[in-house]
């Protein structure tokens, strides 16, 4: 594959980061016209054609050098999309992946967008937004405090609405800052110390109503972050009260505390948040007994909720002395009677009905806030395509069953296939107009935990000596 005509300039691809384009366009552009297409939006490095190593010919994409960050983003947001030649088909602009990034990144991309500074520790909120909202719309800032004392650590993220202006940002604001792009959140949140579960208001102004299943604030332990937590070998007789569920969907504080309530004796269900009052994917669980926490961990744990969601739950330690040889005796006869109804009692796909309580709604197998239409029949199987959609999942794939029930509602669908080992996949459609309006609705929207970017797939090639695609 020849990318780039010298090693001199190969050596400077990420210098600076993030200012090295992707492009996905027709085979029939040349680097002429994509240099004229992309110079208008700043200094313009060099323009390379990937090519066929035996027939020369192009691959179909390309590689777009600039001088800045800034202009590579700017670059990216407005020509992804766009037709460069009249007659072919509209490009697709991603930042390069680099050796810092394992993925091609998107005009979508939350790393793009956030920037971590460091500030005087008397700047407000409002001190930071005004020194950095000359390079573009902020959508938020965030000052990072001690979670004890409530002071700043002279430390802050600040997201913009586009790359581009967290790139000007960088490239421009006081040097004292130290302005870099921010960690992802996942990265992040095993060495970022935000707050815990009581904090939200002190990004988000304080104003939201406590969580009325919220401990006394006098609780230190239920107050840091869950991976301060010691989990539990129930295995080697570690029973505990507490419980720490991990999900992969975003479920909202209401549905795990129904979810959990299913079993009597919970007295404490806490959803964790981040700074920005985002869920952080773990949520805590006391029970006023032991028997019920071994009951519900064992019931619970490896329950799917929504279906293909697995939900991780964990006992966790409750700070209670159970050393005394009496009151270890005690506990593992408890655990022991409960274990032995649960592995004889009904199975965990039955509905958990608890004397006197009322039995649980049945859940619904999508969860999203598209408006779905009702299902339709699959077209067969030897319908002639007319359209192909290409979908990535962030942060893994939706099983093919729920995918089919999204899809299938748009008519015409003839199969959905996910390419194995990768977060992609692809819905065949026997109807372009189908197609078309289950891109128009489900492109950036969340189904049971997974945001979905529908696009068009591109049209299989056409060279005779490689099989036919079958999907």
């Amino acid at each position: 594959m020849e990318e780039y005509p010298t090693k001199q300039v190969s050596e400077n691809l990420d210098d600076p980061p993030n200012s090295r384009l992707f492009v996905v366009t027709s085979r029939s552009i040349t680097e002429d016209e994509l240099k004229d297409s992309f110079t208008v939006f700043g200094d313009v490095q060099g323009v390379w054609v990937v090519k066929d190593k035996q027939t020369k010919e192009s691959k179909g994409v390309a590689y777009v050098k600039f001088a800045k960050s800034s202009q590579a983003c700017l670059a990216m947001e407005e020509m992804h999309g766009k037709v460069v030649v009249e007659g072919t088909k509209p490009v697709k602009v991603f930042i390069a992946q680099s050796r810092s990034s394992t993925r091609h990144r998107d005009v979508e991309d939350e790393e793009l967008t956030r920037i971590f500074v460091m500030i005087p520790k008397t700047f407000s909120e409002d001190d930071l937004k005004n020194t950095f909202k000359e390079y573009g719309d902020i959508e938020y800032c965030v000052i990072i405090k001690n979670k004890f004392t409530g002071e700043s650590k002279g430390l802050g993220y600040v997201r913009y609405y586009k790359p581009s202006q967290a790139a000007l940002a960088i490239e421009n604001c006081d040097k004292t800052y130290r302005a870099i792009l921010a960690e992802p959140r996942s990265k992040a949140s095993a060495t970022e110390e935000y707050s815990g579960t009581a904090a939200r208001g002190d990004y988000i102004g304080g104003g939201e109503q406590m969580n009325q299943y919220a401990v006394p604030m006098g609780t230190p332990s239920l107050l840091s972050d869950p991976g301060n937590y010691q989990v539990m070998d129930y295995r080697s007789g570690d029973f505990t009260r507490c419980l720490m569920m991990s999900t992969r969907a975003a479920l909202t504080q209401e549905q795990i505390f129904s979810l959990f309530d299913l079993v009597p004796g919970m007295e404490y269900c806490e959803l964790q948040r981040d700074a920005y009052g985002m869920s952080k994917g773990h949520a805590l669980i006391r029970y006023s007994n032991l028997g019920s926490a071994v009951y519900a961990r064992d019931k619970l744990n490896g329950f799917e909720y929504p279906p293909g969601n697995r939900l991780a739950v964990n006992f966790v330690d409750d700070g209670e002395d159970r050393s005394s040889p009496v009151g270890r005796m005690a506990m593992q006869f408890v655990a022991a009677q409960m274990l032995s109804a649960v592995w004889n009692g009904p199975s965990t796909s039955q509905v958990m009905k608890p004397p006197g309580f009322p039995a649980p709604s049945p859940m619904p197998r999508i969860q999203t806030d598209v408006n779905l239409p009702p299902p339709k029949k699959l077209a067969p199987l030897d319908s002639q395509s007319k359209e192909r959609l290409f979908v990535v999942f962030s942060p893994s794939p939706l099983p093919m069953e729920v995918l089919e029930d999204v899809f299938c509602r748009f008519g015409s669908l003839i199969e959905v296939h996910l390419v194995p080992g990768r977060k992609v996949g692809y819905m065949k459609y026997a109807d372009k107009q189908c197609a078309d309006e289950a891109m128009a609705a489900l492109h950036g929207r969340v189904v049971n935990g997974v945001r979905m970017k529908v696009m068009l797939a591109d049209p299989p090639r056409e060279e005779s000596h490689k099989r036919l695609r079958t999907y």
